[in-house]
């Protein structure tokens, strides 16, 4: 028995996994933290905690294909490689960097870590790399860059949380045994991802339909090769409390004044290509909930995996809307599809229809992958400047999200309450969507998030 404990372990991937799987390999999914350090480092320490990290979690020392998941047993001995560079060579990469000169060296490396591919040719591949560049003599960033298949951002939080402890010599505080959870779709409580056969078609023919009555963003390069870029949008402590008490008021979560803010920018964006300025314009929307909570058996935000499922919803907007009346109408639509368990029960639907617009690029508009205006989540991190994070990582500033550059939105918006502050990491595909026209739209979001709460 104990023999059979020293090989890996495999299983099928779920109908998700698979979905990302392919998502991954085409630009879509790649995860990373980035880390800027108060100093640099011991790379021997480093190597060591992310090694206990991998040996408290299954998942982090797994590899993928495109049909399983191989776990294999933790090693007493073994390190992960961790690629470095020095500051000569970090320099050099800054500079070569195709975007403006104003992103700090955070968003720059953030950025380049999102568009490297360890997962595009091979198979099977492993689920994790570290990278650690010198910035400064005194600064350093490292940049964990992780396939969604093992990490959503509920995972990402918990490696950023227990990475500190690692560091500082400490023992995993959380051991998931010797394999990965199952797959979400195994989790999902008896009845409640139940769907009738002809309901399911009945849906998937309505989800078409509809994609084709979508506004979308304009396009400025449908033709050209993508990546994933990063605007940051961030608002000061008195801002943000402004808004939370707007939506605390009306019984809503933030997701759903993020939401309103964006479809209206997008819409007044889009003024230039209307005829009829009172026309409605209908944008969809895709809401990322963690399921984490309410499967069977109930996991722990430290169960690291991908347990988020997705409501699509569609909304009209008009010239003139204000933002509370629309975050009201956005948050009525997800509550009423979470009440009626659309999360669990069109996740099959959604996984076809992300994988058909990867089959068949053309089927959606210009050939641009994008299969929604939006994505966002419905809880935001709420991140209270822990002193173990300064003490253990001397932790200054830290970015994280996942590229879409493959199949996906036109704009996700991943949000954080740092210290009281809304920070949110909102990627987009460039050059499908230019840096003018994105910045101009999150400008927009920010100014409508301000005035509209202001007005709570």
């Amino acid at each position: 028995m104990e023999e059979a404990e020293d090989h890996p372990i495999s299983r099928p991937l779920g109908t998700t996994e698979q979905s990302w799987v392919r998502g991954v390999r085409g630009g879509t999914g790649i995860t990373v933290l980035a880390l800027l350090l108060s100093s640099p480092p011991d790379l021997f320490l480093l190597k060591t905690a992310i090694h206990k990290l991998q040996n408290s979690h299954p998942i982090l020392r797994s590899s993928l294909s495109s049909t399983s998941v191989v776990t294999h047993p933790p090693s007493p001995s073994l390190h992960p490689e961790i690629e470095s560079y020095p500051l000569a060579s970090t320099s050099d990469l800054l500079l070569s960097a195709p975007d403006p000169p104003h992103l700090s060296p955070l968003h720059l490396l953030l950025q380049r870590e999102l568009n490297r591919n360890s997962w595009s040719n091979s198979d099977p591949a492993p689920v994790l790399f570290a990278t650690h560049y010198e910035l400064t003599d005194s600064k350093s960033a490292l940049l964990l860059r992780l396939h969604t298949v093992a990490c959503d951002r509920t995972s990402a939080v918990a490696v950023l949380k227990e990475l500190p402890e690692m560091l500082r010599g400490g023992g995993a505080e959380w051991d998931e045994g010797k394999s990965p959870c199952l797959a979400v779709e195994s989790l999902i409580p008896a009845g409640r991802g139940d769907k009738p056969f002809w309901a399911r078609g009945v849906d998937l023919v309505g989800y078409s339909l509809n994609t084709m009555r979508w506004s979308h963003l304009e396009f400025q390069e449908p033709e050209s090769p993508r990546r994933s870029e990063v605007i940051r949008l961030q608002l000061g402590k008195e801002e943000t409390h402004t808004i939370l008490e707007g939506c605390k008021q009306r019984g809503i979560k933030l997701c759903g004044a993020i939401a309103a803010a964006g479809l209206i920018a997008a819409h007044s964006s889009n003024k230039s290509n209307r005829l009829d300025h009172t026309q409605i314009e209908n944008y969809s929307i895709v809401t990322l909930i963690d399921c984490r909570k309410v499967l069977d058996p109930v996991l722990h935000d430290h169960n690291l995996g991908f347990y988020h499922s997705a409501i699509l919803n569609t909304h009209g907007i008009s010239e003139g809307e204000k933002l509370w009346d629309v975050a009201l109408r956005c948050y009525a639509a997800l509550s009423h599809s979470i009440d009626t368990d659309k999360h669990f029960k069109d996740m099959g639907d959604l996984n076809f229809l992300m994988c058909k617009a990867m089959d068949n690029p053309g089927l959606t508009p210009s050939s641009s992958l994008r299969t929604s205006f939006m994505v966002l989540f419905e809880d935001p991190v709420v991140e209270d400047g822990s002193p173990e994070l300064c003490a253990g990582l001397g932790l200054e500033d830290y970015l994280g999200c996942s590229s879409i550059h493959g199949v996906g939105p036109s704009i996700a918006v991943f949000d954080t309450i740092r210290d009281g502050r809304l920070d949110c990491a909102c990627v987009y595909p460039s050059p499908l969507h230019s840096r003018e026209q994105m910045t101009n739209l999150v400008d927009d979001m920010k100014k409508i998030l301000l005035t509209g709460g202001e007005s709570s």
